[in-house]
């Protein structure tokens, strides 16, 4: 996992990356296969990609229901 440091900038990291699958799930919810192909030219591979999902889960931003991830919205 990629996380700024002072060898590590922060757009380098993965944090910087979370606006980027936020913004599509904004729009509708989306598969996880859908949501990888929208965002796959913007981030270096799928372990980055998964790191991402995982941060923005546990920072409970993102839930998974059947397969499908859901933009939580802030109450």
């Amino acid at each position: 996992m990629k996380l700024p440091n002072k060898f590590i900038t922060y757009k380098e990291s993965i944090i910087s990356k979370f606006p980027l699958v936020l913004n599509n799930l904004q729009e509708s919810d989306l598969s996880i296969g859908d949501l990888y192909k929208k965002v796959r030219k913007e981030i270096s591979g799928v372990q980055e990609f998964l790191d991402i999902l995982d941060c923005l889960y546990v920072l409970n931003k993102i839930t998974l229901v059947e397969e499908v991830v859901h933009y939580v919205k802030a109450n």
